[in-house]
């Protein structure tokens, strides 16, 4: 069974920390030294957390010059402030943040390019019911939906996410010279600034949708190296370009792309906002998308139950709402088992 990380907090700090790293290259003046001590002073993990990055980034040169910023550490059982000298503080990081951060970094080497070094290698988590806002080193952005879990992998030639299981959506920073592409089982999906939002689906397909630019989709054989060309279509055949506007089902027995509504889009990624919008939809299928963000389980007493046309819009995770909703409009009562299950039958 997969650990199931709660990393809200920690991306807040995670972008705090990215800020500081930006700021200290461009020179701290007295007063931005006090307000990263002070920062850093309300908890030990902020300290912890921009030391990491600034070891990602091969910025502690820039870390060393403030070393005097950081607390001390905990002395006979009571926090003293002070300083904490860098060498401790870099010794103490690598072996916290995999506890305090939910991440894990390493220092690794792309098994298929012995040269070059991979900078990051991190793994992010989110559990049922959760949504969390991840900032990359790079400025890009990914929105993870319930119940996933995905790797960030950069190195200087490649900027690589894989796909494990649930559902992201991203906003990718453009640089030209090194590609973003998302692994998904044995296909890479690559785009240079672009937003778009890839899902593994219950039956095991990978549903793209781009709202932005385009993702131009490849093979990827299982267990191959990572992506690096400039562009997967000058190094593979038969890749397709997935446009703004577009969508692609992978694995499905019709793989052609199609073209989806701005009104289509909005309904599908309203999740991002923490919200389901149902536009006369099966009350079958509606429901399975609900139980993507709990942990409750629906039945249908009544079978006629699962063509009934739902409509509305319905905080995720949000099962009384729904089912108050249910009997309010659509005259459908529900009784609970002791062993969570919900079930359904008409009024």
């Amino acid at each position: 069974m997969n650990k199931v990380v709660n990393i809200r907090s920690n991306d807040e700090r995670l972008d705090i920390a990215s800020r500081w790293i930006l700021r200290m290259d461009q020179g701290l003046s007295a007063a931005e030294e006090a307000e990263l001590q002070a920062w850093m002073a309300e908890d030990r993990k902020n300290a912890e957390r921009l030391l990491s990055m600034a070891k990602r980034w091969d910025k502690m040169q820039d870390l060393s010059r403030l070393a005097e910023l950081f607390p001390e550490p905990a002395v006979n059982g009571s926090a003293k402030r002070g300083r904490l000298p860098l060498r401790a503080a870099a010794a103490v990081m690598a072996v916290v943040a995999v506890v305090a951060g939910g991440l894990w970094f390493a220092d690794l080497y792309d098994q298929s390019r012995p040269d070059v070094p991979v900078v990051a290698d991190n793994a992010f988590e989110t559990a049922v019911g959760e949504q969390s806002t991840i900032t990359l080193e790079d400025g890009s952005t990914v929105v993870l939906n319930t119940n996933t879990l995905m790797r960030v992998r950069y190195s200087p030639e490649a900027r690589i996410v894989e796909l494990e299981r649930g559902e992201i959506h991203v906003d990718v920073v453009s640089i030209a010279d090194r590609p973003f592409s998302v692994v998904v089982g044995d296909r890479v999906l690559q785009a240079v600034g672009t937003s778009f939002s890839v899902e593994i689906t219950d039956e095991q397909h990978i549903e793209l949708i781009v709202t932005e630019g385009k993702v131009i989709v490849g093979a990827h054989p299982p267990g191959g190296a990572a992506p690096t060309a400039p562009l997967l279509a000058q190094s593979t055949d038969n890749a397709v370009a997935v446009a703004a506007g577009e969508e692609m089902l992978l694995g499905s027995p019709n793989q052609a792309v199609t073209h989806v509504s701005a009104e289509e889009i909005e309904v599908r990624l309203s999740w991002r906002d923490g919200r389901l919008i149902f536009n006369d939809e099966p009350l079958e299928q509606a429901l399975a998308e609900v139980e993507r963000y709990t942990t409750v389980e629906f039945v249908f007493v009544d079978e006629d139950l699962k063509t009934r046309s739902v409509t509305g819009r319905f905080r995720t995770g949000d099962v009384e709402g729904l089912l108050t909703a249910l009997r309010m409009n659509f005259d459908i009562v529900h009784e609970r088992t002791e062993d969570g299950r919900v079930l359904l039958s008409s009024l």
